[in-house]
């Protein structure tokens, strides 16, 4: 079964002397409790494991005779190291509260009681660590796969990354593409949109949101000014609604919006946002093209390919700490520009559709030290890209 890389992270992280609370998040369907079920088997140490999902009630005190039970096993095994793992934690009421408690309980008795903690909302868990257990937590983040990881589990190609996108999950089902996306729009779209955003959040304008996601996930890979968005929306809204509620679908892990690249942060965050799905399969499970026809089509597949290599960058960012925007002036654009500290790097896509092909070097005379990357014809392969660790284009 492949493992991912994040289960080293927290290998080493449990080898440690008691530390802090460790903490996985990460979208749907990512293979957070797959991981924990691997770090288990391994035996590292004595352990508990439940999962809130399996239980009929939010009160707390589940939580509290959970911990307690941990307790009691750790005191069976001879009272030394022991972990505490609780899966979709935010199923519970007030759980960063119970958490905090217990957790400082044992610290004040120089306990050695472990614990991991992971869900399926990266929205509410957030709130709850933010809430009260600050300096009391180190978040593991589970992004969504790379193509290298879905070549490796199901022998996947490029083409594959690019249409269908890296939910392992739909992996067995696009030999059938019309059940393909139907899952992908019920199982994963609907659920993580209902129960990670509508559930946790007040939102005032539901359709507002969903019809922002639908069109942000239509027009992945462009820029689109929130007030061109208002003209095609039929609910009322303004630009801050917009704004929060595109925030929120980044957080689920489904969509967000690139900031312009710029030295000075105020322009970057007034900038029109680029819109970049976090996994293409959310990009052309709503669309009515099959793959193949798709791939008959220049223009658009060349869209289809320029997001996968969004979501590319994006599935690298985070776990390489990271930033990815766009650069767009006085017409010339850069499809993507990624960043960390001193190092800037342009990307620009080109798979063989019109486009205006200055912007690199129009980037260039503006950012004279950043290194610029063709991607596509005349350059590297976006085939071959995708196999790259962006990251390593930074150092």
């Amino acid at each position: 079964m492949h493992e991912r890389p994040q289960i080293q992270t927290l290998i080493n992280r449990m080898a440690e002397k008691r530390r802090s609370i460790q903490v996985i998040i990460g979208p749907r369907q990512v293979g957070k409790t797959t991981m924990i079920e691997q770090f288990l088997s391994r035996k590292v140490l004595p352990f508990h494991f439940i999962s809130a999902d399996s239980i009929y009630t939010s009160q707390t005190i589940w939580l509290e005779q959970q911990w307690e039970t941990a307790r009691i096993m750790q005191s069976q095994q001879g009272g030394g190291e022991f972990i505490l793992i609780i899966d979709e934690i935010q199923k519970i009421t007030n759980w960063s509260e119970t958490v905090k408690l217990f957790w400082d309980e044992d610290t004040h008795l120089n306990n050695p009681l472990k614990v991991i903690l992971s869900g399926s909302s990266s929205l509410l868990i957030q709130k709850g660590l933010t809430e009260s257990l600050a300096g009391r937590f180190e978040i593991i983040f589970m992004q969504h796969w790379t193509y290298l990881e879905m070549h490796k589990a199901f022998g996947w190609t490029p083409e594959n990354y690019a249409w269908f996108g890296c939910y392992p999950g739909s992996a067995d089902l696009i030999s059938d593409e019309n059940r393909w996306k139907s899952f992908i729009v019920n199982s994963l779209i609907e659920t993580s949109i209902s129960k990670d955003v509508l559930m946790m959040v007040t939102i005032y304008k539901p359709a507002l949101l969903k019809n922002l996601f639908e069109l942000g996930c239509l027009y992945s890979g462009q820029i689109l000014s929130f007030t061109k968005i208002l003209g095609q929306l039929a609910d009322a809204g303004n630009t801050t609604t917009l704004s929060h509620y595109l925030s929120l679908l980044d957080t689920a892990g489904l969509l967000c919006g690139l900031e312009k690249y710029n030295c000075k942060k105020i322009k970057q965050r007034s900038s029109s946002p680029k819109f970049q799905v976090l996994n293409n399969a959310l990009f052309s499970a709503q669309r009515t093209e099959s793959f193949e026809e798709i791939t008959s089509k220049p223009e658009l597949w060349g869209r289809a390919i320029e997001s996968a290599i969004g979501t590319h960058l994006l599935s690298y960012s985070k776990f390489e700490n990271f930033k990815v925007y766009y650069w767009r002036e006085a017409g010339h654009e850069v499809d993507f520009i990624i960043s960390k500290g001193d190092q800037v790097v342009g990307i620009e896509v080109k798979t063989g559709y019109l486009k205006d092909r200055t912007g690199i070097d129009s980037f260039k005379k503006s950012y004279p030290t950043a290194r610029v990357i063709l991607v596509g014809k005349n350059g590297i392969p976006w085939q071959d890209f995708i196999k790259i660790n962006p990251a390593s284009l930074l150092a």
